[in-house]
Protein backbone atom coordinates (compact mmCIF):
# COMPACT_ATOMS: atom_id res chain seq x y z
CA UNK A 1 0.00 0.00 0.00
CA UNK A 2 1.20 3.32 -0.84
CA UNK A 3 1.46 6.02 1.76
CA UNK A 4 0.47 9.41 0.66
CA UNK A 5 1.86 12.27 2.66
CA UNK A 6 -0.19 15.36 2.71
CA UNK A 7 1.72 18.54 2.51
CA UNK A 8 1.09 20.70 5.48
CA UNK A 9 1.40 24.35 4.69
CA UNK A 10 3.31 26.20 7.37
CA UNK A 11 2.75 29.88 7.84
CA UNK A 12 6.18 31.39 7.92
CA UNK A 13 4.91 34.84 8.89
CA UNK A 14 5.72 36.01 12.43
CA UNK A 15 2.17 37.19 13.16
CA UNK A 16 -0.86 34.98 12.70
CA UNK A 17 -3.56 36.17 10.35
CA UNK A 18 -6.28 38.42 11.91
CA UNK A 19 -9.57 36.58 11.57
CA UNK A 20 -13.03 37.76 12.56
CA UNK A 21 -13.05 36.05 15.95
CA UNK A 22 -9.70 37.54 16.95
CA UNK A 23 -10.78 41.02 15.76
CA UNK A 24 -14.02 40.89 17.78
CA UNK A 25 -12.13 39.70 20.86
CA UNK A 26 -9.62 42.53 20.49
CA UNK A 27 -12.37 45.16 20.08
CA UNK A 28 -14.31 43.79 23.07
CA UNK A 29 -11.19 43.89 25.26
CA UNK A 30 -10.42 47.43 24.16
CA UNK A 31 -14.02 48.50 24.88
CA UNK A 32 -14.04 46.91 28.36
CA UNK A 33 -10.69 48.48 29.22
CA UNK A 34 -11.89 51.90 28.01
CA UNK A 35 -15.10 51.71 30.01
CA UNK A 36 -13.16 50.67 33.15
CA UNK A 37 -10.83 53.67 32.75
CA UNK A 38 -13.77 56.00 32.18
CA UNK A 39 -15.59 54.59 35.22
CA UNK A 40 -12.52 54.98 37.45
CA UNK A 41 -11.99 58.57 36.26
CA UNK A 42 -15.63 59.51 36.88
CA UNK A 43 -15.44 58.02 40.38
CA UNK A 44 -12.40 60.16 41.21
CA UNK A 45 -14.15 63.26 39.86
CA UNK A 46 -17.23 62.42 41.94
CA UNK A 47 -15.20 62.03 45.14
CA UNK A 48 -13.54 65.44 44.81
CA UNK A 49 -15.64 68.09 46.61
CA UNK A 50 -17.19 70.76 44.40
CA UNK A 51 -17.54 73.37 47.14
CA UNK A 52 -16.68 76.96 46.34
CA UNK A 53 -16.00 78.89 49.47
CA UNK A 54 -15.93 82.47 48.20
CA UNK A 55 -14.26 85.33 49.96
CA UNK A 56 -13.37 85.01 53.62
CA UNK A 57 -15.85 86.66 55.96
CA UNK A 58 -13.14 87.96 58.31
CA UNK A 59 -10.63 90.34 56.78
CA UNK A 60 -8.25 93.19 57.62
CA UNK A 61 -9.09 96.68 56.39
CA UNK A 62 -5.97 98.57 57.46
CA UNK A 63 -4.77 100.65 60.38
CA UNK A 64 -7.06 103.06 62.24
CA UNK A 65 -4.94 105.97 60.91
CA UNK A 66 -6.04 105.05 57.36
CA UNK A 67 -9.53 106.29 58.19
CA UNK A 68 -9.66 110.00 59.12
CA UNK A 69 -12.27 111.32 61.55
CA UNK A 70 -15.66 111.83 59.88
CA UNK A 71 -14.82 109.41 57.04
CA UNK A 72 -17.36 107.12 55.37
CA UNK A 73 -15.39 104.88 53.03
CA UNK A 74 -17.02 102.12 50.99
CA UNK A 75 -14.96 98.99 50.36
CA UNK A 76 -16.87 97.72 47.33
CA UNK A 77 -15.08 94.39 46.97
CA UNK A 78 -15.86 93.53 50.61
CA UNK A 79 -19.34 95.09 50.53
CA UNK A 80 -18.89 97.15 53.70
CA UNK A 81 -18.74 100.83 54.55
CA UNK A 82 -16.27 101.90 57.21
CA UNK A 83 -17.56 104.79 59.32
CA UNK A 84 -15.29 106.74 61.63
CA UNK A 85 -16.63 109.28 64.09
CA UNK A 86 -13.89 110.72 66.26
CA UNK A 87 -12.08 107.79 67.83
CA UNK A 88 -14.87 105.27 67.09
CA UNK A 89 -15.01 102.96 64.03
CA UNK A 90 -17.86 100.80 62.71
CA UNK A 91 -18.58 98.64 59.65
CA UNK A 92 -21.99 98.78 57.95
CA UNK A 93 -23.04 96.39 55.19
CA UNK A 94 -23.52 97.87 51.72
CA UNK A 95 -25.70 94.98 50.55
CA UNK A 96 -29.34 96.03 50.15
CA UNK A 97 -31.68 93.96 52.30
CA UNK A 98 -34.29 93.93 49.51
CA UNK A 99 -32.60 91.90 46.75
CA UNK A 100 -28.87 92.10 47.48
CA UNK A 101 -27.80 95.01 45.28
CA UNK A 102 -24.79 97.07 46.32
CA UNK A 103 -25.96 100.36 47.83
CA UNK A 104 -24.04 103.55 47.27
CA UNK A 105 -23.04 106.20 49.78
CA UNK A 106 -25.07 109.40 49.58
CA UNK A 107 -25.13 112.65 51.54
CA UNK A 108 -28.15 111.49 53.52
CA UNK A 109 -26.97 107.89 54.04
CA UNK A 110 -27.18 105.05 51.53
CA UNK A 111 -29.14 104.68 48.26
CA UNK A 112 -29.92 101.49 46.36
CA UNK A 113 -29.62 102.14 42.61
CA UNK A 114 -31.64 99.06 41.63
CA UNK A 115 -35.02 99.47 43.32
CA UNK A 116 -34.84 102.81 45.11
CA UNK A 117 -34.43 101.81 48.74
CA UNK A 118 -33.05 104.59 50.92
CA UNK A 119 -31.21 104.28 54.23
CA UNK A 120 -30.08 106.92 56.73
CA UNK A 121 -26.50 107.36 58.04
CA UNK A 122 -26.95 104.43 60.46
CA UNK A 123 -28.43 102.08 57.83
CA UNK A 124 -32.07 102.37 58.95
CA UNK A 125 -34.67 102.16 56.16
CA UNK A 126 -36.18 105.54 55.26
CA UNK A 127 -37.83 104.68 51.92
CA UNK A 128 -38.26 101.94 49.38
CA UNK A 129 -38.98 98.24 49.32
CA UNK A 130 -36.16 97.18 51.70
CA UNK A 131 -37.67 95.14 54.57
CA UNK A 132 -35.03 95.85 57.23
CA UNK A 133 -32.03 98.00 58.09
CA UNK A 134 -28.49 97.38 56.88
CA UNK A 135 -26.61 95.09 59.28
CA UNK A 136 -23.59 96.26 61.27
CA UNK A 137 -20.59 93.97 61.56
CA UNK A 138 -18.14 93.43 64.38
CA UNK A 139 -14.92 95.46 64.13
CA UNK A 140 -11.95 94.50 66.27
CA UNK A 141 -8.32 95.45 66.61
CA UNK A 142 -5.97 92.62 65.56
CA UNK A 143 -2.69 92.00 67.42
CA UNK A 144 -0.85 93.49 64.42
CA UNK A 145 -2.58 96.82 65.06
CA UNK A 146 -4.85 96.55 62.01
CA UNK A 147 -8.63 96.73 62.05
CA UNK A 148 -10.44 93.49 61.37
CA UNK A 149 -14.06 93.16 60.19
CA UNK A 150 -15.98 89.94 60.86
CA UNK A 151 -19.02 89.69 58.58
CA UNK A 152 -20.15 86.50 60.33
CA UNK A 153 -20.82 88.46 63.53
CA UNK A 154 -23.56 91.07 63.40
CA UNK A 155 -23.69 93.66 66.17
CA UNK A 156 -26.36 96.10 67.30
CA UNK A 157 -26.62 99.25 65.17
CA UNK A 158 -24.65 102.01 66.82
CA UNK A 159 -21.97 99.65 68.17
CA UNK A 160 -18.59 101.24 67.56
CA UNK A 161 -15.05 100.10 68.31
CA UNK A 162 -13.11 102.70 70.26
CA UNK A 163 -9.54 103.08 68.97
Amino acid sequence: MAVVHKAIAHNTEAEPRMNRRRMLGWLSSFGLFGSAVLSAFSNFVFIKPRATYGQPQRFNIGRPDDFPAGARIALETKRVCIVREGNKIAAISTTCTHLGCIVGIADTGFNCPCHGSRYDQDGNVTAGPAPKALPWFKVSLAPSGELEVDKDTEVEPGSYLTV
